[in-house]
């Protein structure tokens, strides 16, 4: 499939194009990767095994999906729906999210459209920020951090076999001696350690 991009368009342009030729919607990784195939200059064109990398294209592309949203409310011309799992280009619904969607206080919205986030955010706060895997764990949410760390659709059937083959990839991705982290590979094997309690 073709995802060559116009490199003159803004980021949000550029995922706009992108939901559009898939109306079943995508998954943030692969939103990433299209970005990528497509020469996106808007992110990193570098390894996500990277924390900082990772975080910095993560802020960008839901930075520009909430100015998309924003937009695309105030023209009534569309609704986004945004998760870490499933981003989709809905129709414009009036009453349902409609103006309402921009007054009420979204602090993921605020978080994510103020720069100074992305500029002020170090090394040191993603390591921090991937903690909070442990502290939802030891709150009793153990198996969806797991799952979130793992980045599984928890709608679609899941099993052992899609976990373990999920398990190897990440693996494969943060292991220290291909330039990934030992705490990354740590927080993968907790919450390997985790789902075999619940998937057999």
């Amino acid at each position: 499939m073709n995802h060559d991009l116009d490199p003159t368009q803004d980021l949000a342009d550029q995922v706009l194009d992108l939901l559009r030729a898939a109306p079943d919607g995508l998954g943030e990784f692969e939103l990433i990767k299209r970005l990528k195939a497509g020469h996106s200059t808007h992110i990193p064109q570098l390894g996500l095994n990277d924390h900082l990398v990772l975080f910095r294209t993560h802020f960008l592309l839901f930075n520009a999906l909430y100015r998309l949203r924003d937009r695309l409310l105030a023209e009534r011309s569309g609704w986004l729906a945004i998760g870490a799992l499933h981003i989709q280009l809905l129709p414009y619904q009036a009453g349902e999210a409609g103006e309402a969607a921009l007054e009420e206080p979204d602090p993921l919205r605020a978080y994510y459209l103020d720069m100074n986030q992305l500029r002020d955010t170090t090394e040191r706060d993603v390591d921090r920020l991937l903690a909070s895997f442990w502290t939802r764990m030891q709150g009793g949410e153990e198996k969806r951090a797991a799952l979130e760390l793992f980045e599984l659709d928890t709608e679609a059937p899941l099993d052992l076999a899609v976990i373990r083959r999920r398990y190897r990839q990440l693996v494969s991705l943060h292991h220290p001696d291909r330039g990934g982290s030992t705490s990354r590979l740590q927080s993968i094997n907790k919450a390997m350690e985790i789902l075999q309690r619940y998937y057999h």
